[in-house]
């Protein structure tokens, strides 16, 4: 009996200790911000802008003028800089705390096709690492499974919120698949060749995810007593509620993923990862489909590759004529989704206009995933969900941020790295101190 109840108080303080932080209340003043560069997030810069919001709308986005700020909470931006909340696409945020812990981790499912799982009822709005987004300014996300030939729904949400009803702006906006490798590795482990070599069985799994599409359009079809959850989810991507996201890098896959969703009349399609984009990016243009890059900061996909072709894909989209997003996919993704504005940074280097590379983290990604009525530029009428940075958002030198908003709600930027940090410079400092006062 000793030994369970001192394991509960030890659960208990563990609890306390690693507590969410409180969610920010709503917005109850008018709030003016003047004096700051203002990106808004669509091309456009003012210079010494008025920026207001009341009741969590934008009501004024201008060039400064002479007004009346005397009933409104004022924030001298001078010589400071603003923008549209970051967000972050096809992330597993939320959905996996620690890789080590089998129990904290729910970003995917066994089985195959299952259209009908949805990330959002997994979704730890609590989660310490989604805390520690807000800091360098990326605001909002969307929650996509993984795993299977057909994963899961996405939703997307914002980071400051008490549980994931209270989290959510656009729930089930999309369905995520995988489509099959036309090449593969032997599994080493098992003694087989690691090299790259054609994946045999590419034609019969395009065709189980060709004859799961066959089947969910029979149902439509059909007058059935007894619903049947993954045909019923995925008739959004026939009527255009939803769109659907493949997984796909190699341009073979990329031109196939997208006959496949001509031949089905899917409405929506995304291309997500899309490595070899560019070698197909006359088709995407044509077909007016947007493709979400996978993690700026990552080594080329194959050996002939420029060695910079991950840095400077984007540009080579855009001036295609794409729209163009970015993730932090990759290894560690959850915790890289932080540095998602210097990856944007990054293709600034690589010849991307700064306002251009921008828009891959605002209003580009914000269209894509059918939130661009209220999020992703700072326009009135939209949300005030926005950042006051002390320079440049998009180096990690200068984006140190003063002030954040989400719907217009003052939102905390500490986090336990932030505490972690006080605490053990405040350690250091201390002793520094006590050392220079011994040798006096």
């Amino acid at each position: 009996m000793t030994k369970n109840i001192s394991i509960i108080l030890l659960a208990l303080c563990t609890c306390v200790g690693f507590a969410q932080q409180t969610p920010a209340s709503t917005q109850s003043k008018a709030i003016a911000i003047t004096g700051a560069t203002a990106h808004l997030g669509n091309g456009e810069v003012i210079e010494n802008s008025l920026i207001i919001f009341k009741d969590g709308k934008l009501t004024t986005v201008s060039k400064s003028t002479q007004m009346d700020l005397s009933a409104m909470e004022v924030l001298k931006a001078d010589g400071k800089h603003v923008y549209p909340g970051f967000i972050v696409p096809s992330s597993t945020l939320g959905l996996v705390e620690i890789d080590a812990v089998k129990a904290t981790t729910d970003d995917s499912e066994i089985g195959e096709m299952n259209p009908h799982i949805r990330s959002i009822i997994a979704y730890n709005a609590e989660s310490k690492v989604i805390e520690s987004m807000r800091p360098n300014g990326v605001l909002l996300g969307q929650i996509a499974p993984q795993g299977g030939r057909i994963s899961g729904t996405s939703s997307v949400v914002q980071f400051d919120a008490w549980n994931f009803e209270d989290a959510t702006v656009k729930v089930n906006d999309g369905i995520y698949m995988n489509w099959p490798n036309s090449f593969s590795r032997g599994k080493w482990w098992l003694g087989e060749d690691p090299a790259l070599k054609i994946n045999d069985k590419y034609t019969e799994q395009v065709d189980q995810v060709v004859s799961f599409f066959n089947e969910t359009k029979a149902y439509a079809a059909g007058n059935q007593p007894i619903i049947n959850l993954p045909y019923a989810a995925t008739q959004g991507l026939f009527d255009g509620s939803k769109k659907l996201f493949i997984n796909v890098d190699d341009e073979k896959g990329i031109t196939d993923a997208i006959h496949f969703a001509k031949n089905n009349k899917v409405q929506h399609l995304v291309i997500v990862g899309g490595s070899e984009a560019y070698k197909v990016a006359d088709l995407l243009k044509q077909n007016n489909i947007p493709v979400i890059l996978q993690r700026v900061h990552s080594l080329p996909s194959k050996d002939d590759d420029d060695y910079d072709m991950s840095y400077k894909l984007a540009k080579l989209l855009v001036d295609k004529g794409v729209m163009v997003a970015l993730n932090a996919n990759g290894q560690m993704e959850r915790m890289n989704s932080r540095n998602l504005p210097f990856y944007a940074g990054t293709t600034v280097a690589h010849g991307l206009d700064k306002e251009e590379a921008l828009k891959l983290i605002t209003s580009n990604t914000a269209k894509i995933l059918g939130i661009d009525k209220d999020y992703g530029t700072l326009e009135t009428g939209k949300s005030a969900t926005l950042f006051i940075s002390e320079g440049d958002a998009l180096d990690m030198r200068t984006n140190i941020l003063t002030h954040a908003f989400i719907d217009g709600r003052s939102v905390s930027l500490e986090t336990h790295q932030t505490e972690l940090y006080q605490r053990y410079d405040n350690k250091f400092k201390t002793q520094g101190t006590q050392r220079a006062e011994s040798r006096e």
